[in-house]
């Protein structure tokens, strides 16, 4: 997922250097909320991973 989010910030940023302004606010977009979810998704795996007592 986080190869998800990257791929998607390059593409933004290269439609945004080209100046493409709606794929670059879309991939910007998808690749801000893919972000998101994975930082959730490591702070949840760090809370419940595996623990030793």
């Amino acid at each position: 997922m986080l190869s998800n989010a990257l791929l998607f910030l390059v593409i933004a940023i290269i439609a945004g250097v080209l100046g493409f302004g709606v794929i670059a606010g879309t991939a910007a977009t998808i690749a801000k909320v893919l972000f998101f979810i994975f930082l959730i998704l490591f702070i949840v795996g760090l809370f419940t991973g595996r623990r030793t007592v």
